[in-house]
């Protein structure tokens, strides 16, 4: 797949992930940085997005079931390989000590927080993200959430 590609096919799915998401057009907009105007030439398909657009998409996006599946995997996995060529995938997870601090541990979930980022994150048992944000209160309601019904189901 190349870029044009990639917009072209992107295009026919902007309104499915809005709708997705639970966005207005306005949300969406605002949150991909274009005009409301631009936006709905763009789900009517009379505009074709930029590779720019299409990229902030996939990177605000990237847990959309839409994308995942229109493009076969982790949409921002696909964007690196389209624009680099190709992608070598680092084996070291070092940095991640370095960046995160782990808070609390329960049921197989990990609550963390970024030192420089200052957000927060729970990792599931494979330590893949399943949730981030950059309120404390929000990121230990959602970690007991998962803890209290893990508990549950055991």
């Amino acid at each position: 797949m190349d870029k044009q590609t990639f917009t072209d096919l992107l295009q026919t799915k902007f309104k499915m992930v809005r709708i997705e998401a639970g966005y207005t057009q306005d949300t969406m907009a605002q949150t991909i940085g274009l005009s409301k105007k631009t936006l709905v030439q763009i789900e009517k398909e009379r505009v074709l997005p930029n590779w720019t657009t299409c990229v902030s998409l996939c990177a605000l996006f990237r847990d959309s079931e839409v994308l995942q599946t229109t493009l076969g995997g982790d949409p921002l996995e696909v964007v690196q390989v389209i624009s680099r060529g190709a992608c070598a995938y680092p084996q070291n997870d070092n940095l991640d000590e370095l960046w995160w601090e782990t808070k609390r541990e329960e049921a197989g979930f990990t609550l963390q927080f970024n030192k420089i980022s200052n957000l927060y994150r729970i990792l599931d048992r494979s330590n893949q993200p399943l949730y981030g944000s950059n309120k404390e209160r929000e990121a230990e309601m959602f970690f007991s959430k998962k803890t209290a019904e893990q508990l549950v189901n055991v």
